[in-house]
């Protein structure tokens, strides 16, 4: 059965642990900036030098990589896992590009860890990505999943004025 807050609660606080910063995104940014839907998997974001770091604490739980990863959508080095019954990927930041779809075309993906937003999920508090970085390249990316996450965030936003915009 999976748990997905105990592998968070695991993983985040080995990074915290080694003074390696971090960033929630994928599903669970979505989730934590108010799009519902189910969660695949954890994804976070560390800087690609301090990749190296992590792996002797993840290696015996490691389902993938270390290696460069590359789909029609994604290009990065990458390193999954799966620990509690849940699966976990991470990124290395200056090895990671997007394919936008609708522009054709690769783009280097930017994220600043010292923009990140500190929120509280399931009684944690975590570094999620920036949430216009994250809608830029949601939108570019334009999959199904990333359509809804794109939509549930608004509707969240939404929501949270009650229905009513300011003008």
């Amino acid at each position: 059965m999976r748990n997905t807050r105990a592998a968070l609660k695991w993983i985040t606080q080995v990074l915290k642990e080694m003074d390696i910063p971090f960033e929630i995104d994928g599903g669970l940014a979505a989730e934590i900036y108010g799009t519902r839907r189910e969660l695949a998997d954890i994804d976070l974001n560390i800087m690609e030098a301090d990749f190296g770091k992590i792996l002797p604490i993840i290696k015996p739980y490691i389902t993938f990589g270390p290696e460069y990863y590359k789909d029609s959508h994604w290009e990065m080095l990458l390193v999954s896992f799966e620990y509690a019954g849940q699966h976990v990927d991470i990124g290395a930041l200056g090895t990671m590009k997007y394919f936008d779809k609708e522009g054709k075309a690769w783009f280097d993906f930017h994220s600043d860890l010292s923009e990140v937003r500190m929120m509280e999920w399931e009684g944690m508090m975590l570094p999620v990505i920036n949430e216009m970085q994250f809608l830029i390249y949601k939108k570019k990316l334009s999959r199904g999943v990333d359509r809804k996450d794109v939509y549930g965030m608004e509707d969240a936003l939404v929501e949270s004025f009650g229905g009513n915009i300011p003008q």
